[in-house]
């Protein structure tokens, strides 16, 4: 677990100009109807808001930070009918995004481990990937991992953070966390978090029982999954094989590369808001936002 910690906070932290006390900026998607990300917006199109009060959007444009991509990874026993499209999955992932980027990968079945730190070498990562195995008799640690690269990214603090996860429905949950506690720690830690699950075939993994501590702990990673990737302007994506997490993953990665860096103002004020909405006034588009941490 210490490892684990070390490897997961050691890489140098990337810092942006800094900004003024009146500006912030989000890190924002928008897609259409379909899914595919929609460009050419400005100024005009956007609405933010902060506790529902409009702040003025001072500028948009495409988001050109590198991105800091963390992997999560469930290789827990349930996963070894999947462990081969999970890999197959992840190389082409990887191919794409890692140009101009930082790509980490760390797993979540048993203790989390770290199997590359933050690199853009796409033949280390597939290397990393290769190495992908189910571990026998072993649940996943989603949310302990989970809280390991919060605080990794909030030591680090690099300018455009993403964490992403993805696991196996049928994967019982081990981690004892509670589930705000880690929502809270991804959105204080600037991440985008986004999560997709791998859907198990029917009565291949027996549901837990209602109220039992196995049922309970997968109450609160669902929670998890959902809170958080709304919190963070995330998605929370279900695959219904493993033969479907390539496209789902080609999505998301697409999402990340057609981001708009949208810079807003804000009045001086020691209290930051608690909740900041971003949408777009044309019809059928859908905006999701991670704000941009002072400083960074």
């Amino acid at each position: 677990m210490l490892a684990a910690v070390a490897l997961l906070t050691s890489a140098p932290a990337l810092r942006s100009q800094a900004r003024t006390t009146r500006e912030r900026g989000l890190y924002v998607s928008v897609v259409d109807e379909n899914g595919a990300p929609v460009t050419g917006l400005t100024p005009a199109d956007f609405v933010i808001r902060e506790d529902a009060i409009p702040r003025e959007v001072l500028k948009v444009g495409p988001a050109t930070a590198p991105i800091e991509l963390t992997l999560v990874v469930d290789n827990s026993a349930v996963t070894n009918p999947l462990i081969a499209d999970m890999r197959r999955a992840l190389t082409d992932f990887v191919k794409e995004m890692a140009p101009g980027n930082q790509i980490a990968l760390a797993t979540c079945g048993g203790n989390p481990e770290v199997l590359q730190i933050h690199t853009g070498n796409a033949a280390l990562l597939e290397k990393a990937i290769g190495r992908l195995f189910p571990i026998s008799g072993t649940g996943a640690y989603l949310l302990d991992a989970l809280m390991l690269v919060t605080r990794g990214v909030t030591k680090r603090a690099p300018e455009r953070p993403v964490v992403l996860a993805i696991l196996s429905q049928g994967a019982p949950e081990f981690s004892n966390r509670n589930p705000d506690t880690v929502v809270t720690a991804l959105r204080n830690s600037g991440v985008r978090f986004d999560a997709v699950t791998i859907q198990s075939a029917a009565g291949e993994v027996p549901d837990p029982r209602p109220g039992t501590e196995n049922a309970i702990a997968a109450q609160h990673r669902d929670q998890v999954l959902d809170e958080g990737s709304r919190a963070t302007g995330g998605v929370n994506e279900r695959a219904l094989s493993g033969l479907a997490l390539a496209p789902k993953l080609k999505v998301i990665g697409t999402a990340l590369r057609s981001q708009y860096l949208v810079t807003y103002s804000r009045p001086d004020s020691l209290i930051p808001p608690e909740r900041i909405q971003v949408s777009v006034k044309r019809k059928g588009l859908t905006a999701r936002g991670t704000p941009v941490k002072p400083g960074r």
